[in-house]
């Protein structure tokens, strides 16, 4: 039997508080998505936790390109009687969103997890871990809105852990890197200042890196199944196979996600510069504005991979995200691209002029 918690204890706050104040919802209440399985949603609220689908109306909507639920989104939620599903009406606009191209030959979006405010990437320290990979991570993440911590799991079975984590802080660029052992808990009170009490993180990473075992470790007791990786390539398979929101004993919110085979950007543009921010750098010193860095004259990229101060790979890393960038605005509509995000800031602007409004009336709605 789950313990009812109230809508702070799950992250709500004057956000989406704001949003709420502003529309007519009638007889529903708010409720958060934390698990989904199949076309159900399991979703908790101060009414405690139950499962929900979708209304026939946000089901059509989703035909055309509306949000779908996603775990740790936010929802307009219809309870009945505990004989019932609950019935999500719509999804309140996200504070942040963590998505990725979906798998396969498909043009679309796929939100991983909503409504995040820390992002624990993991890698592990074996045979399997990749700075290009942590790379492409962090372009989504900053793109995402959320905060990016780079967790090394498998300290305990690597002689030299403080080599690679140098090689990360070297592609961080400032983002906090933590070395950890989820089997023996080394490194895991640097953890202690991103577990904050109604704060929501989600592990992700590839399968194998130890996410569940991490988030074991954090729960204080096993409630992911772990499994050993290959010996052969340090890959693991999908223990976790579907995401699900979890409350810490300090009073976080841990989501766990499946590891992803697969982590192809989606709209990330502003996230690939953020990532890369030190090469875009280096790029307003070449002579030319429209330098490729390929051999042109006065290039300081050219000049910094010359004396060392550049890693090849990694510009060849920041090259092959922008160029999946350009194919994706090749295969989607820019356009109407660039008219949704205008719309949300629309939408958010409208909701902070409410929530400074009803803050000025003294919390009247």
């Amino acid at each position: 039997m789950s313990i009812r918690r109230s809508l702070t204890s799950w992250g709500w706050n004057s956000y989406f508080e704001a949003f709420w104040c502003g529309g007519d919802w009638k007889n529903a209440v708010p409720a958060r998505v934390v698990g989904q399985q199949r076309k159900f949603w399991r979703v908790a609220g101060d009414l405690g936790e139950c499962w929900a689908e979708v209304s026939g109306k946000l089901r059509l909507a989703a035909d055309v390109g509306a949000d779908w639920p996603a775990v740790g989104d936010w929802v307009v939620a219809e309870f009945h009687s505990i004989e019932t599903n609950a019935v999500i009406h719509e999804v309140l606009p996200r504070r942040s969103k963590f998505v990725r191209k979906v798998p396969g030959k498909k043009i679309g979006e796929q939100v991983i997890a909503a409504n995040v405010d820390t992002a624990l990437l993991v890698s592990a320290l074996d045979g399997d871990f990749n700075p290009r990979r942590v790379e492409r991570y962090l372009a989504q993440c900053w793109e995402s809105g959320a905060r990016p911590v780079i967790i090394l799991n498998k300290a305990d079975g690597c002689e030299d852990a403080h080599v690679k984590a140098a090689e990360a802080e070297r592609v961080a660029i400032g983002t906090e890197v933590c070395v950890v052992s989820a089997m023996t808990g080394q490194g895991f009170g640097e953890l202690e200042e991103v577990l904050r009490p109604g704060s929501t993180l989600v592990l992700l990473g590839s399968s194998g890196v130890g996410k569940s075992t991490i988030a074991n470790r954090l729960l204080g007791q096993k409630v992911q199944e772990v499994q050993p990786v290959r010996q052969s390539d340090s890959r693991g398979r999908h223990t976790t196979t579907s995401r699900e929101l979890f409350a810490l004993p300090g009073g976080a919110l841990l989501m766990d996600t499946p590891g992803l085979r697969e982590m192809r950007l989606w709209d990330a543009e502003q996230g690939v510069a953020q990532a890369f921010a030190d090469i875009a750098g280096l790029a307003a010193q070449c002579r030319f504005g429209d330098c490729r860095h390929e051999g042109e004259p006065g290039c300081a990229v050219q000049a910094a991979l010359d004396a060392g101060m550049l890693d090849w790979a990694r510009l060849e890393n920041r090259r092959k995200l922008l160029r999946e960038q350009e194919f994706l605005r090749r295969k989607v509509d820019p356009k109407a691209q660039q008219e949704k995000k205008e719309q949300w800031k629309e939408i958010h602007r409208a909701a902070r002029q409410k929530y400074q409004q009803r803050e000025r009336d003294g919390g009247k709605r």
